[in-house]
């Protein structure tokens, strides 16, 4: 049965009527795309980032890898902002907001200079845009002068931020890098600039893999490559990682967050809302699958919304927040011993080989019966769990206190998908 809640959210004082965007990507690119996206249902669109240096682009740009036959874990892209002159962009932006009036248009902006900031900034405002993205994040940009380079310099950050927050109301979003130690230093510095919200992250500088025919990474370009941003399932585990530690920077209170990387299920989306993100961005998994996966993720939204008794994405942002803590102050005072179902073990062995070679040595073989058999060395370490290719046939079993340590109520999760 097809369920719709109401996924309305305001982002920096603008209503959205779902908290999905494209984010400023060779997804957004042009009027006739963004429209599409539209009708298809997003929430709004981080138009790809627009400058007065225009992009001149290398053939090909694309990579990607995969493990095991499965589809793109990870994406390269060499791409640099928009290649169509400036003036063009704004008029896109303007027709926009005049033939979608109800969704979010978000000037996604890279200047190389104070002036150009500036300039950019008011352009957008002269276009309609409900919001501006600073874009410091850029990983494949030519210059040094503009993108990762620019945002792994907090004083940088700030100055740019002032730019554009002196000459335009209009609230502004700063674009975070991921090729940072410490992505809360440049947060924090764009926030002192006059940034209402932060937008995390962009792609990762990588290699994806060496082409052995012209002995260097992909893509070749003439028998050449270079470094550049990676995307994609991969990346959503550092992504989750960065929107978690700004949500819970005291400095950064104020700044309303928009979470990238890695997106592509409602599943993922909601773990982004639940680490403190009020707005989603989306490339990579319209790159594969169309625009056409927003209506599964808010599909799948929907009906976890329903299930849980939830009323408004309000109740779900920063949910897992409180529960994610240094890794001093967690409970180590038990053990949780794996149960293998023998009913439901197809004796594959996979446990027992990772167990002796790769853990403890926690797990004995019965050769007669092609079955796993766990031992009194086990630690509770749980590879074999994740190791196992059968659901549910490794769970967590019982709960062994170490010696000395007070027994308490523990909290486990006790479902795997």
């Amino acid at each position: 049965m097809a369920i719709q809640k109401d996924l309305s959210i305001d982002y920096l004082g603008v209503k959205c009527e779902n908290p999905f965007f494209l984010s400023s990507s060779p997804v957004g690119g042009n009027y006739d795309m963004v429209a599409k996206c539209f009708e298809t249902g997003w929430g709004g669109v981080f138009f790809k980032t627009i400058g007065i240096f225009v992009a001149d682009e290398c053939s090909p740009r694309f990579d990607n890898n995969g493990k095991e036959g499965l589809p793109w874990i990870g994406f390269k892209n060499m791409e640099q902002i928009s290649d169509k002159p400036t003036e063009q962009n704004f008029e896109y932006l303007a027709r926009l907001k005049r033939d979608y009036p109800d969704k979010v248009i978000v000037s996604s902006i890279m200047g190389s200079s104070v002036d150009e900031w500036k300039q950019l900034a008011k352009m957008s405002e002269q276009a309609g845009a409900d919001l501006i993205e600073g874009n410091f994040s850029c990983p494949q940009m030519t210059s040094h002068a503009m993108g990762s380079d620019v945002g792994s310099s907090p004083e940088l950050v700030k100055q740019y931020s002032e730019a554009v927050t002196s000459v335009t109301d209009i609230p502004f979003i700063a674009k975070m890098t991921p090729n940072i130690t410490n992505m809360n230093l440049p947060a924090r510095a764009a926030v002192s600039g006059g940034a209402k919200g932060v937008s995390a992250i962009n792609t990762i500088k990588s290699i994806t893999n060496i082409d052995l025919e012209n002995m260097t990474a992909m893509p070749v370009v003439d028998g050449k490559s270079s470094i550049s941003g990676y995307s994609g399932a991969a990346v959503r585990p550092v992504a989750l990682r960065f929107c978690a530690l700004l949500a819970q920077d005291a400095e950064l209170k104020s700044a309303e967050l928009s979470g990238i990387g890695g997106i592509e299920t409602w599943c993922d989306a909601l773990e982004f809302l639940l680490v403190g993100c009020r707005n989603l961005q989306v490339t990579t998994s319209v790159m594969q699958y169309g625009y056409r996966i927003v209506e599964d993720m808010i599909s799948g939204l929907s009906h976890f919304m329903e299930e849980r008794g939830c009323g408004s994405l309000d109740a779900l942002i920063g949910k897992a927040l409180p529960n994610i803590i240094p890794a001093e102050e967690l409970n180590r005072d038990f053990r949780i011993i794996p149960k293998i179902d023998d009913d439901s073990c197809v004796g594959c062995g996979r446990c027992y080989i990772s167990c002796y070679d790769g853990a403890h040595q926690a797990i004995d073989w019965e050769e007669e019966r092609r079955r796993p058999v766990i031992n009194d060395n086990c630690v509770g370490c749980h590879l074999c769990l994740n190791v196992c290719p059968v659901a549910d046939c490794i769970t967590p079993g019982e709960i062994k206190f170490k010696e000395g340590r007070k027994r308490t109520e523990i909290a486990l999760k006790r479902y795997y998908d």
